[in-house]
């Protein structure tokens, strides 16, 4: 039998914005959580007891990503204004402004030491950023459409960015090259991320599918079609064995990675869940949906796995363990119950060997949130029964080649498609500059006349 401990808990849950709340992210030290939102705001909730929650007013339209610097003293947020804020998360709400693009700015995120800012756009740009005084390093513009999302690796060589153009490109910091891109066959890419390994990345797609990539080998590890609704955010587990996801259909999913399959669904928010993270140290998770509100969740579940870091510390049973393949690179059953959802109700639909749970929100919000322990070395014994790993079926060579033949096909379309479109603005370009001459030349013509 499970126990209570096993299962995620909710902790808290914040009211406070006016519209669909777009980005979570937790403090490195724990003490505090952002949260970005659609009324163009951006609230930092503090989890101390008696400390009231930060409103920090500045940009002029929605908040659609926020992040933390990883010493936890700024908080960047990227705006629909065209415009990146970094806050101090103190009751003064500090802040400097730069326009960082000529479009929308979809995503930012902070390098591992904190110095450098990476920034995605409407503009088909992504650009980075020195975070003392805002200066404007360089862009990466191989993208064709918007870009949804970019992220920085782990140890900061590399970058990850996902788009409209249905492509994941890798690039170098160093040569500022693109030296990979991942295809997506079905819908747009909204959500990309680095493995804490930096060896594997996720993204996150429309079409309700969560893939998961080696960019060693350059191929695809799983894929799960789990969801009803657009995936809209994801976001790995400190230990790299879980993965949380978000989507339009109300409902958060949790990946056993090393099992390949769906751990737990949780049910909270009502409607669209629009924002969901892992805290740093995987104790918590904090989800936000289009019903304003925003969750934070206690973990529980990765206690399991404590002594199993993925690909380093060995399997639950102390066997050597890597991110492999599910047997059907098809759809996981999900488990997903066709029941109530309020904002004030949460149910749990967890693996079919533990049991179903409902938690009354408004008895938990006023729950004092502590900060989490120190986590403790070690193997923790799992009486959970449970199903075998899968071993990955083999994809046939035939079959292999041919993919990697459509696939090179699409890049070069990708590169021709890219060549007219810089072609067509040239053009645009040379034909203002006619029009302005003719101008000019009439207006000439009249002022001697």
């Amino acid at each position: 039998m499970a126990t209570p401990l096993e299962d995620p808990s909710l902790e808290r849950h914040f009211r406070g914005h006016r519209d669909t709340v777009t980005s979570v992210d937790f403090s490195p030290v724990m003490t505090q959580l952002a949260s970005g939102s659609m009324d163009s705001c951006l609230m930092v909730w503090n989890f101390k007891p008696k400390m009231r929650a930060y409103r920090f007013v500045g940009h002029k339209d929605a908040v659609l990503s926020v992040r933390f610097s990883p010493s936890g003293h700024l908080v960047a947020s990227a705006s629909r204004d065209k415009t990146v804020r970094l806050w101090i998360p103190s009751v003064k709400g500090e802040s400097t402004v730069f326009k960082a693009h000529t479009a929308t700015v979809r995503s930012v995120d902070f390098s591992s030491d904190g110095q450098t800012l990476c920034t995605a756009s409407d503009d088909k740009s992504i650009k980075l950023w020195t975070v003392h005084r805002q200066k404007f390093l360089y862009s990466l513009t191989q993208h064709s459409n918007w870009v949804r999302c970019a992220k920085f690796s782990p140890d900061g060589r590399l970058i990850v960015s996902g788009s409209d153009d249905k492509l994941i490109k890798l690039w170098d910091r160093q040569t500022k090259d693109c030296i990979h891109s991942f295809h997506e066959i079905g819908g747009y890419v909204n959500h990309v991320d680095f493995h804490p390994s930096g060896t594997c990345i996720a993204s996150a797609s429309t079409d309700g599918s969560i893939k998961v990539w080696d960019i060693r080998m350059n191929k695809i590890l799983q894929h799960h079609a789990a969801h009803a609704g657009a995936v809209t955010k994801l976001s790995f587990h400190s230990n790299g064995n879980f993965l949380i996801t978000s989507s339009e259909d109300a409902t958060l999913k949790i990946f056993d990675l090393l099992e390949g399959r769906i751990f737990y669904t949780l049910h909270g928010h009502q409607g669209p869940v629009t924002a969901a993270s892992f805290s740093r140290n995987g104790e918590y998770f904090a989800s936000g949906g289009s019903d304003e509100q925003v969750l934070v969740w206690r973990t529980n579940f990765d206690k399991l796995s404590a002594g199993c870091v993925l690909g380093s510390q060995g399997s639950r049973d102390g066997s050597s363990a890597e991110l492999q393949a599910p047997p059907s690179m098809e759809d996981i059953p999900s488990r997903v119950q066709k029941g109530r959802a309020s904002p004030i109700s949460v149910r749990i639909d967890p693996a079919p060997a533990s049991r179903s749970m409902d938690v009354d929100a408004d008895m938990m919000s006023d729950r004092e949130f502590h900060d989490p322990p120190t986590a403790i070395a070690g193997t923790v014994n799992d009486s959970r029964p449970r199903t075998q790993p899968l071993e990955a079926k083999a994809v046939p060579a035939g079959l292999t080649k041919f993919m990697e033949q459509i696939a090179g096909q699409l890049d070069i379309l990708t590169q021709t498609v890219s060549l007219l479109e810089q072609r067509l603005t040239m053009t645009e370009n040379k034909l203002r500059e006619c029009i302005d001459g003719q101008q000019e030349i009439r207006l000439h013509i009249k002022s001697t006349d």
